[in-house]
């Protein structure tokens, strides 16, 4: 695209110099232009944004849309404090690290000030074995395929029997009297078919066995509607229903909800994110090693034991469960 310039006037040399002058200012006008714009934008996020929180390493962006959304922090001042964050890694400053949090989806903290010192002999915190949302529903999938399998359709002059028939008929012959599955029956009942629903997820065989029983206990919390840790016939139809689609669930943590899989670390310990609960390691640490989610009135010198350490992991679904219902709250206000 091409701009032209019209300059009128009865003498040459004043024609040029005023056509000069005028492709000289034509820069300064873009520039101001460019300057106008920028700081219309700016003060249009700065309304949107106006009555918006986001967390630490989290900003406010508008979208096309006009409307504000937290986004990880894009990039940060390069002030250099050092921290050490509770993953063992140095950080230039608290910026980065939950700028790092944000970005990688993990509870990262910071342990102190300055660089991370390096750890001679400490014990590494182990990622416990969990039942993750995509094991739990490999598994109950391959239950449902083998089940459909055995789906016989109606002949001539003999009955076959759908998929609630042979579920009924599994449904008796595992249940006790008290007509209901709890996960010790579940699992005898998913080992029927021992190589059709053997799960692989861990390299050695006892951490697989102990993966499956996970898995079963979190498809009897996927259906079980009383909170009993049992299933009735029809909370057991619901569980393996072919057309059911399992939600998904987030753990909560200080106001934050997190994604399956996202772990965080708690003093010597490795918590996972695991079907909605966190799961952690059990591990004893020594005084040199307690950071994290800790409760700073306590003795810092004294090593939690394990009835401790098990209401810790209570207080965090404990308050995961809070978060969710004041969300259930939320939303029918």
């Amino acid at each position: 695209m091409h701009s032209f310039i019209l300059c009128f006037s009865s003498s040459p040399n004043l024609t040029f110099s005023f056509c000069f002058q005028m492709w000289r200012s034509v820069p300064a006008l873009l520039l101001v232009a460019l300057a106008v714009s920028n700081a219309e934008e700016l003060k249009s996020k700065s309304k949107v944004c106006a009555n918006v929180f986001c967390g630490a390493g989290r900003e406010c962006a508008v979208s096309e849309k006009g409307e504000p959304s937290c986004l990880c922090i894009e990039s940060c001042k390069p002030h250099k404090r050092s921290v050490c964050g509770s993953n063992g890694k140095t950080y230039r400053n608290h910026c980065e690290l939950h700028r790092d949090a944000c970005l990688t989806g993990l509870k990262i903290q910071v342990a102190h000030d300055g660089h991370c010192r390096e750890k001679k002999t400490g014990q590494a915190a182990a990622s416990p074995v969990v039942c993750y949302a995509a094991d739990r529903n490999e598994l109950r999938s391959r239950v449902i395929q083998w089940l459909q399998t055995e789906v016989i359709p109606d002949g001539w002059f003999v009955k076959g029997s759908n998929f609630s028939e042979i579920l009924l008929k599994y449904f008796k012959s595992y249940a006790n009297s008290d007509s209901q599955l709890d996960s010790s029956e579940l699992l005898n009942f998913i080992q029927h078919n021992d190589s059709v629903v053997e799960l692989h997820s861990y390299a050695d065989q006892e951490s697989n066995r102990l993966l499956r029983s996970l898995c079963v206990d979190a498809l009897i919390e996927l259906s079980d509607e009383n909170a009993d840790w049992k299933l009735s016939f029809d909370e057991f139809l619901n569980c393996l229903k072919p057309g059911f689609n399992p939600p998904e669930k987030k753990c909560a943590l200080e106001d934050e909800l997190y994604e399956d899989g996202a772990e965080t670390q708690v003093e010597c310990n490795r918590c996972v994110c695991a079907c909605g609960n966190w799961v952690c390691t059990a591990m004893t640490c020594s005084g040199k090693d307690k950071h994290g989610a800790v409760d700073e009135s306590a003795d810092p010198g004294a090593e939690m034991t394990e009835e401790e350490w098990n209401l810790r992991v209570a207080e965090l679904n404990k308050h995961q469960e809070t978060v969710e219902k004041m969300k259930v709250s939320t939303k029918e206000v």
